[in-house]
């Protein structure tokens, strides 16, 4: 072809040079794309995760990399504080769960804390139960106010009539006076499928998933945000909490979504049966 090696070796050069720009570029399209679609949450690690899911294999480091180059940050985190009321004199459950936040079955182990929301200067209060199977928010309710009504029970019968219980069925929770209470006790003594248990004494790890969920849900979401009437903040936590349970990666289910995992779970199921 009358071509020099050394001529060869150069356009060979440039053209390597000019096609890894171009996948640079297309690279950083796609992980903005997912950036934003994340609601601007997501940070490297999982940016990667979902771009493994479409085959696109790059180191960690790489994607903080171009990330960095677009100036994609996550969302900053702030601390959180861990409120309970257990100055009470109903009886307390003993801690059954004990920790023991693993399942491989749906309806098993529920976990259940409430948290303050502030709106313009008052305060709405969060109640949520988490099945430990698939990390599911599966009951939820917001309240003006702190009785059990508005808060642990409408947020348990909305998680029943999202999911059915398993023989041997822990619903665990701190010992704030809305668990302790005679209501929930009597709502729990209809069903003898269901343990209560609770956290022991100062002792925020024993329901770690719960608080988790809070640290997550504020620091991703809820701190973005002012709210200014108890509408506005039901509607923006009915969007984050449907995102959460459907398409949000989970790092203890193996980067899975907690729909994922339920549709894993109830696959094994239906195999058993």
């Amino acid at each position: 072809m009358e071509v020099s090696r050394n001529a060869f070796y150069n356009w060979e050069k440039t053209r390597f040079h000019k096609v890894e720009k171009e996948s640079r570029v297309l690279l950083k399209e796609r992980i903005k794309f997912i950036f934003k679609q994340s609601r601007d949450i997501y940070g490297s690690y999982r940016i990667q995760k979902m771009l493994e899911r479409e085959r696109l294999f790059y180191s960690r480091s790489y994607v903080a990399i171009l990330m960095r180059e677009m100036g994609l940050k996550s969302i900053l985190r702030r601390k959180y504080l861990v409120t309970t009321d257990s100055n009470h004199t109903f009886n307390i459950a003993d801690n059954k769960l004990n920790r023991e936040f693993d399942s491989s079955k749906l309806g098993h182990k529920w976990v259940s804390d409430i948290t303050y929301i502030r709106v313009n200067n008052d305060w709405n209060y969060l109640t949520t139960v988490i099945d430990l199977a698939d990390r599911k928010v599966i009951g939820w309710s917001l309240s003006e106010d702190m009785t059990t009504e508005n808060t642990i029970m409408k947020a348990w019968l909305h998680a029943r009539s999202n999911r059915s219980l398993r023989p041997g069925f822990i619903f665990h929770s701190d010992r704030g006076v809305q668990y302790a209470c005679n209501k929930m006790i009597n709502l729990f003594s209809f069903n003898r499928k269901i343990v209560q248990s609770m956290s022991r004494k100062g002792n925020c790890w024993d329901n770690a998933v719960a608080e988790s969920f809070f640290k997550t849900i504020k620091n991703e979401w809820l701190y973005r945000f002012k709210y200014t009437s108890y509408d506005q903040l039901h509607s923006s936590l009915e969007d984050y909490i449907n995102w959460y349970n459907t398409e949000r990666l989970h790092s203890s289910l193996g980067y899975v979504s907690p729909l994922e995992m339920e549709i894993k779970l109830r696959g094994k199921i239906n195999k058993v049966a």
